[in-house]
Formats: C-alpha cells, structure tokens, sequence
C-alpha cells in the first residue's frame, strides 16, 4: 500500500526515467507526456493494491507498458511527422547559419536510407518484442526489471531478445539487398 508521500516521492524520482522510456517507445514527446501523466494516475487509483513484491520502479513501468499497449491500439500505430517548416527552423540558428553543416549528397541519402530501413524493420517487429529489445538494448534496462515490465520469465525474455535481433538481421539483410 502506497501512501500519499510515497507517491509524492514516487513522482519525484521517476518522473524522468518514465518519460525517457515513453520517448524510447517512439511516442511523441506530447504523447509520452500523457502516458506518464496516465501512469501516475492510475498510480494513484491502484495505490491501495501495491503489495511491495517489487520496486515502485518495476510497478510504475509495467503501468507504462500497458498503457502504451493501450494508446497504440487506440492510435492505430499512427506515425507521426514533423511538419516542414519545423524541420526546416531546426536546422538553422537564429543568424541564419547551419546548426550542423549539411552532409554530402551521398552520405545523406545512405543515413537516411539506413535509418527508414532500421524503422521499418523495428516497426514490423511484434510489440512483445519491439518493447523488450527497447527496454534492453536501448534504456539497458537490467534484465530482472525487464522481465518484471513485461511480465515474462528471465528465459522467455531471452527468447523475445534473439527473435527481435533475429528478425532485425534479416529483414535489414533483406532490405538492404533490394
């Protein structure tokens, strides 16, 4: 059972580490601002059915998980793109100078073929798996708090972890051949 200090010390501590997360599942920053908004209320409501047989940490990112199931159902896996002129005010200064000198034409256009293969191939991965190569190999979420989000065992987590890697390497082999 969580008291109103502890949720009060729970929102200080991993109000960061939940919106990073957020962010490292591809919502947008608006988005992920909701999904721990969402979190700490449900938090709140679920409060009295803590029983501490894990962290506060552990609880609050397996609400995050599920409600990020839930938003990109409800979403439809829309993705979202920036405007035009967003990009565009990004890449200069105030003076009208380059933030980052562009790249040559062809270094630019292989980043950006590399990245959009790298996308496509991370957004046809199954959400179990999509989730827990993110948790691991992106946030380095140790493996014990890993399991505890997902809700899976220690070996079926390294079952998700080769599948994902597995499935990576040969959609981005296959892509890249064509």
């Amino acid at each position: 059972m969580l008291g109103k200090d502890a949720i009060a010390q729970a929102v200080r501590d991993h109000a960061g580490d939940l919106l990073r997360g957020a962010l490292g599942l591809g919502f947008s920053e608006a988005d992920a601002e909701e999904l721990v908004q969402a979190t700490f209320a449900a938090l709140v409501e679920a409060a009295g059915r803590f029983e501490g047989r894990s962290t506060v940490r552990t609880y609050l990112f397996g609400i995050l998980y599920r409600k990020a199931l839930e938003r990109r159902r409800a979403l439809g896996r829309e993705l979202a793109v920036d405007p035009q002129d967003q990009v565009f005010e990004g890449r200069f200064l105030p003076g009208g100078h380059w933030a980052r000198p562009p790249r040559g034409p062809e270094q630019e256009a292989d980043a950006r073929e590399a990245a959009e293969l790298i996308a496509s191939c991370l957004e046809r991965l199954p959400e179990p798996q999509r989730a827990a190569f993110h948790l691991r190999e992106v946030l380095q979420e140790d493996a014990g708090r890993t399991c505890n989000v997902l809700g899976v065992t220690d070996t079926h987590l390294r079952v998700l972890l080769f599948r994902a890697r597995a499935k990576l390497r040969e959609c981005l082999e296959a892509k890249w051949k064509g």
